[in-house]
Protein backbone atom coordinates (compact mmCIF):
# COMPACT_ATOMS: atom_id res chain seq x y z
CA UNK A 1 0.00 0.00 0.00
CA UNK A 2 1.17 3.56 -1.01
CA UNK A 3 -0.06 7.04 0.47
CA UNK A 4 0.77 9.80 -1.00
CA UNK A 5 -0.45 13.29 -0.54
CA UNK A 6 -3.22 13.19 -2.68
CA UNK A 7 -4.29 10.41 -0.50
CA UNK A 8 -4.13 12.04 2.96
CA UNK A 9 -5.84 15.11 1.35
CA UNK A 10 -9.05 13.08 0.55
CA UNK A 11 -9.41 12.09 3.91
CA UNK A 12 -9.94 15.79 4.56
CA UNK A 13 -8.72 15.18 8.17
CA UNK A 14 -10.32 16.99 11.20
CA UNK A 15 -7.96 20.11 11.87
CA UNK A 16 -7.20 19.40 15.20
CA UNK A 17 -6.00 15.70 14.37
CA UNK A 18 -2.46 14.66 16.54
CA UNK A 19 -2.23 11.81 15.39
CA UNK A 20 -2.91 9.08 12.30
CA UNK A 21 -2.61 5.69 12.39
CA UNK A 22 -1.32 3.67 9.01
CA UNK A 23 -0.84 -0.27 8.57
CA UNK A 24 2.78 -1.43 9.29
CA UNK A 25 3.29 -2.53 5.94
CA UNK A 26 2.08 1.36 4.03
CA UNK A 27 4.81 2.65 2.36
CA UNK A 28 4.18 6.99 2.98
CA UNK A 29 5.75 9.15 0.24
CA UNK A 30 8.08 12.15 0.94
CA UNK A 31 5.78 14.27 -0.11
CA UNK A 32 2.84 12.39 2.24
CA UNK A 33 4.86 12.66 5.73
CA UNK A 34 5.86 16.32 4.84
CA UNK A 35 2.27 17.30 4.52
CA UNK A 36 1.76 15.24 7.85
CA UNK A 37 4.77 16.90 9.70
CA UNK A 38 3.35 20.96 8.44
CA UNK A 39 0.31 20.08 10.13
CA UNK A 40 1.78 18.73 13.12
CA UNK A 41 0.09 15.03 12.92
CA UNK A 42 2.75 12.24 13.89
CA UNK A 43 2.67 9.18 11.89
CA UNK A 44 1.62 5.76 14.31
CA UNK A 45 1.71 2.75 13.18
CA UNK A 46 -0.28 -0.71 13.45
CA UNK A 47 -0.85 -3.83 12.86
CA UNK A 48 -3.85 -4.74 10.58
CA UNK A 49 -5.92 -6.95 12.43
CA UNK A 50 -9.11 -5.57 12.62
CA UNK A 51 -11.22 -2.33 12.42
CA UNK A 52 -9.54 1.01 14.42
CA UNK A 53 -11.18 1.19 17.68
CA UNK A 54 -13.74 4.10 18.07
CA UNK A 55 -12.51 6.94 20.33
CA UNK A 56 -14.62 8.26 23.28
CA UNK A 57 -15.05 11.33 25.20
CA UNK A 58 -16.66 11.74 28.69
CA UNK A 59 -17.90 7.88 28.00
CA UNK A 60 -19.40 9.11 24.60
CA UNK A 61 -18.27 7.84 21.16
CA UNK A 62 -16.75 10.26 18.95
CA UNK A 63 -17.74 10.27 15.26
CA UNK A 64 -16.42 12.34 12.24
CA UNK A 65 -18.23 13.47 9.25
CA UNK A 66 -15.29 12.86 6.47
CA UNK A 67 -16.45 15.77 4.35
CA UNK A 68 -16.76 18.12 7.19
CA UNK A 69 -14.63 17.35 10.10
CA UNK A 70 -17.52 18.00 12.24
CA UNK A 71 -17.52 15.79 15.29
CA UNK A 72 -21.03 13.78 16.24
CA UNK A 73 -21.66 12.28 19.61
CA UNK A 74 -24.55 9.79 17.68
CA UNK A 75 -24.18 8.32 14.26
CA UNK A 76 -27.20 9.56 12.08
CA UNK A 77 -29.28 7.25 10.26
CA UNK A 78 -28.40 8.41 6.73
CA UNK A 79 -24.60 7.75 7.76
CA UNK A 80 -22.37 4.65 8.11
CA UNK A 81 -18.91 3.76 8.68
CA UNK A 82 -16.18 4.57 6.36
CA UNK A 83 -13.42 3.09 8.18
CA UNK A 84 -13.30 3.36 12.04
CA UNK A 85 -14.91 6.57 13.48
CA UNK A 86 -14.93 8.00 10.24
CA UNK A 87 -18.56 8.44 8.60
CA UNK A 88 -19.96 8.90 5.29
CA UNK A 89 -23.24 8.98 3.48
CA UNK A 90 -24.43 5.70 2.52
CA UNK A 91 -24.03 6.92 -1.09
CA UNK A 92 -20.60 7.21 -0.69
CA UNK A 93 -19.48 5.38 -3.85
CA UNK A 94 -17.28 3.12 -1.61
CA UNK A 95 -20.16 2.11 0.71
CA UNK A 96 -22.21 1.28 -2.63
CA UNK A 97 -19.68 -0.65 -3.68
CA UNK A 98 -19.06 -2.78 -0.37
CA UNK A 99 -22.93 -3.04 -0.98
CA UNK A 100 -22.16 -4.27 -4.41
CA UNK A 101 -19.37 -7.20 -3.18
CA UNK A 102 -23.18 -7.81 -0.33
CA UNK A 103 -24.88 -8.63 -3.29
CA UNK A 104 -21.96 -10.45 -5.27
CA UNK A 105 -21.73 -13.05 -2.49
CA UNK A 106 -25.74 -13.58 -1.92
CA UNK A 107 -25.37 -14.38 -6.23
CA UNK A 108 -22.55 -16.87 -5.94
CA UNK A 109 -24.51 -18.86 -2.87
CA UNK A 110 -27.44 -19.22 -5.15
CA UNK A 111 -25.36 -20.71 -7.55
CA UNK A 112 -24.15 -22.98 -5.47
CA UNK A 113 -27.24 -23.97 -3.92
CA UNK A 114 -28.41 -24.78 -7.72
CA UNK A 115 -25.20 -26.59 -8.36
CA UNK A 116 -26.01 -28.71 -5.45
CA UNK A 117 -29.36 -29.55 -6.20
CA UNK A 118 -28.48 -30.54 -9.74
CA UNK A 119 -25.57 -32.69 -7.68
CA UNK A 120 -22.53 -30.61 -8.71
CA UNK A 121 -20.84 -31.08 -6.12
CA UNK A 122 -16.99 -29.89 -8.52
CA UNK A 123 -18.82 -26.66 -9.64
CA UNK A 124 -20.33 -26.40 -5.95
CA UNK A 125 -16.72 -26.23 -4.18
CA UNK A 126 -15.22 -24.13 -7.55
CA UNK A 127 -17.64 -21.39 -6.43
CA UNK A 128 -16.79 -22.02 -3.17
CA UNK A 129 -13.52 -20.52 -4.12
CA UNK A 130 -15.30 -17.54 -5.80
CA UNK A 131 -16.75 -16.63 -2.50
CA UNK A 132 -14.10 -16.80 -0.33
CA UNK A 133 -12.31 -14.80 -2.59
CA UNK A 134 -14.99 -11.77 -2.19
CA UNK A 135 -15.04 -11.82 1.07
CA UNK A 136 -11.56 -11.55 1.43
CA UNK A 137 -11.40 -9.30 -0.88
CA UNK A 138 -14.17 -7.28 1.28
CA UNK A 139 -11.76 -7.91 4.63
CA UNK A 140 -9.27 -6.38 2.27
CA UNK A 141 -11.52 -2.75 1.44
CA UNK A 142 -12.99 -2.49 4.51
CA UNK A 143 -9.53 -2.59 6.68
CA UNK A 144 -7.76 -0.71 4.22
CA UNK A 145 -5.13 -3.43 3.61
CA UNK A 146 -3.74 -4.97 1.14
CA UNK A 147 -5.44 -8.21 -0.93
CA UNK A 148 -2.85 -10.94 -1.40
CA UNK A 149 -3.19 -12.60 -4.62
CA UNK A 150 -3.70 -16.26 -4.34
CA UNK A 151 -4.74 -19.11 -6.68
CA UNK A 152 -8.63 -19.95 -8.22
CA UNK A 153 -9.44 -23.17 -8.75
CA UNK A 154 -5.58 -24.34 -8.88
CA UNK A 155 -4.39 -21.18 -11.12
CA UNK A 156 -2.60 -17.95 -11.40
CA UNK A 157 -3.94 -15.11 -12.84
CA UNK A 158 -1.88 -15.63 -15.87
CA UNK A 159 -2.95 -18.51 -16.40
CA UNK A 160 -6.41 -17.67 -15.47
CA UNK A 161 -6.09 -14.98 -18.13
CA UNK A 162 -4.96 -17.38 -20.89
CA UNK A 163 -7.59 -19.81 -20.48
CA UNK A 164 -10.30 -17.58 -20.18
CA UNK A 165 -9.15 -16.78 -23.97
CA UNK A 166 -8.12 -19.92 -25.12
CA UNK A 167 -11.48 -21.81 -24.13
CA UNK A 168 -10.40 -24.41 -27.47
CA UNK A 169 -7.56 -25.23 -26.24
CA UNK A 170 -9.41 -25.98 -22.55
CA UNK A 171 -12.36 -27.47 -23.23
CA UNK A 172 -12.33 -28.68 -27.32
CA UNK A 173 -14.99 -25.85 -28.11
CA UNK A 174 -15.38 -22.16 -29.03
CA UNK A 175 -16.58 -19.16 -26.74
CA UNK A 176 -20.11 -20.22 -26.12
CA UNK A 177 -22.64 -17.67 -26.73
CA UNK A 178 -25.26 -17.30 -23.64
CA UNK A 179 -28.61 -18.98 -24.39
CA UNK A 180 -31.43 -20.10 -22.38
CA UNK A 181 -31.21 -23.62 -23.91
CA UNK A 182 -28.03 -24.33 -22.14
CA UNK A 183 -29.75 -24.52 -18.95
CA UNK A 184 -30.39 -23.15 -15.56
CA UNK A 185 -27.13 -23.71 -14.42
CA UNK A 186 -25.33 -22.64 -17.43
CA UNK A 187 -27.66 -18.96 -17.41
CA UNK A 188 -26.57 -18.40 -13.56
CA UNK A 189 -23.16 -18.31 -14.24
CA UNK A 190 -23.51 -16.24 -17.35
CA UNK A 191 -25.48 -13.57 -14.74
CA UNK A 192 -22.71 -14.35 -12.21
CA UNK A 193 -20.26 -13.19 -14.52
CA UNK A 194 -21.72 -10.04 -15.63
CA UNK A 195 -22.66 -9.14 -11.72
CA UNK A 196 -18.86 -9.52 -11.19
CA UNK A 197 -18.27 -6.77 -14.26
CA UNK A 198 -20.82 -4.56 -12.65
CA UNK A 199 -18.97 -4.73 -9.44
CA UNK A 200 -15.96 -3.74 -11.16
CA UNK A 201 -17.16 -0.98 -12.45
CA UNK A 202 -18.27 0.35 -8.62
CA UNK A 203 -15.00 -0.58 -7.80
CA UNK A 204 -13.47 1.69 -10.74
CA UNK A 205 -15.44 4.54 -9.32
CA UNK A 206 -15.31 4.38 -6.07
CA UNK A 207 -11.26 4.33 -5.63
CA UNK A 208 -10.43 6.51 -8.41
CA UNK A 209 -7.93 9.24 -7.35
CA UNK A 210 -6.00 12.05 -8.74
CA UNK A 211 -3.09 9.68 -9.48
CA UNK A 212 -5.06 6.59 -10.83
CA UNK A 213 -6.71 3.88 -9.51
CA UNK A 214 -5.96 3.70 -5.43
CA UNK A 215 -6.88 0.05 -5.27
CA UNK A 216 -5.58 -1.93 -8.46
CA UNK A 217 -5.33 -4.91 -5.97
CA UNK A 218 -9.17 -4.96 -5.77
CA UNK A 219 -9.86 -4.43 -9.22
CA UNK A 220 -7.25 -7.10 -10.33
CA UNK A 221 -9.31 -9.69 -8.20
CA UNK A 222 -12.89 -8.52 -9.35
CA UNK A 223 -11.00 -9.16 -13.20
CA UNK A 224 -9.69 -12.57 -12.45
CA UNK A 225 -12.90 -13.47 -11.22
CA UNK A 226 -15.08 -12.42 -14.48
CA UNK A 227 -12.60 -14.78 -16.12
CA UNK A 228 -12.90 -17.63 -13.71
CA UNK A 229 -16.08 -17.45 -13.51
CA UNK A 230 -16.59 -17.43 -17.23
CA UNK A 231 -14.32 -20.67 -17.60
CA UNK A 232 -16.89 -22.26 -15.19
CA UNK A 233 -19.83 -20.85 -17.28
CA UNK A 234 -17.60 -22.55 -21.01
CA UNK A 235 -16.81 -25.95 -18.76
CA UNK A 236 -20.13 -26.75 -17.88
CA UNK A 237 -22.01 -25.87 -21.41
CA UNK A 238 -18.78 -28.36 -22.67
CA UNK A 239 -20.11 -31.58 -20.83
CA UNK A 240 -16.87 -30.30 -18.00
CA UNK A 241 -19.05 -30.69 -15.34
CA UNK A 242 -21.69 -33.60 -14.20
CA UNK A 243 -22.97 -35.07 -11.46
CA UNK A 244 -20.66 -35.90 -8.74
CA UNK A 245 -17.51 -34.68 -10.32
CA UNK A 246 -16.02 -33.89 -13.36
CA UNK A 247 -17.43 -35.88 -16.45
CA UNK A 248 -13.60 -35.48 -18.47
CA UNK A 249 -10.51 -34.18 -17.08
Amino acid sequence: MIITEADLRARMLPPDTRELYLPEEAFVTPAAAEYLQRRGIALRRQRTMGQTPIPRRDGKAVFVDAATGRELTEKPEEMTHLRGNLLVPKTHPQIRFRGGVDALEAHVIRCQLLAHRQGLDTLCAALGEVLDCLRQLLRAEVQDIPLEPAPLFGYDEAQLRHLSHHIQEDTGQGHPVPDYRMGEMAVALNELRTHIREVELLGALAFDGPDGCRRVDIIRCLNRLSSGVYLLFCRLTAGRYGPYGEIKP
